[in-house]
């Protein structure tokens, strides 16, 4: 039996609801950096924080702009229309855990991420595992055209996620949000922007 390719209409419906849940989560960071900017003495601000913070917004940037690929799918099932549905909710429970509603029980954003780690990156990797399967949902063919360079960056962030989820030092964490940021800065301009 063959498969059609997915209609206009359907892929304007796909694209619509990853659209609400991806300007969902963008709101809940972007409500949460303005409470830091109106309210700066209220809570104790950590920069490894902010970092995820700002990668969590490159993030959704690009989800939303790799959407836009839909129509390399030979079909849109209603099981890949409900895994591509998972992943955008993936992406605003991570914003979510990142600026919970309420962190007065803890001592600033430090103290609430390291107690909150093994959650945030619990759901790193499984956000990560997730992009994998969306990118060879577009085929083998966009897959291979990310070069080597896309599977070691899911294998590192992945190992490096589930090293975060186990250790408490600072200065490991101070590190990992830093070069995840500027390198995920750079990668998703490289492929997606005019840099090359």
């Amino acid at each position: 039996m063959q498969v059609a390719p997915p209609t206009h209409d359907l892929l304007v419906h796909a694209r619509t609801m990853i659209s609400i849940i991806m300007g969902l989560s963008l709101a809940r960071l972007l409500n949460g950096v303005a409470g830091l900017i109106q309210h700066p003495k209220k809570e104790h601000l950590w920069w490894p924080h902010l970092c995820w913070v700002l990668y969590m917004m490159v993030s959704i940037t690009a989800f939303w702009w790799w959407q836009f690929q839909l129509t390399e799918l030979r079909a849109l099932t209603f099981e890949t229309y409900l895994f591509l549905i998972s992943e955008a909710a993936m992406i605003f429970l991570l914003c979510s855990v990142i600026f919970p509603t309420e962190i007065s029980e803890y001592d600033g954003y430090g103290d609430y991420f390291m107690s909150r780690r093994a959650w945030f990156f619990g759901l790193l990797i499984v956000s990560l595992l997730m992009d994998v399967l969306d990118t060879l949902l577009k085929g083998v063919a966009h897959f291979l055209s990310l070069s080597p360079e896309y599977p070691i960056r899911i294998a590192l962030m992945v190992g490096l996620s589930l090293a975060g989820c186990f250790i408490r030092n600072l200065r490991f964490h101070t590190l990992f949000a830093g070069g995840a940021l500027i390198y995920f800065v750079i990668y998703v301009a490289r492929h997606y922007g005019h840099i090359q």
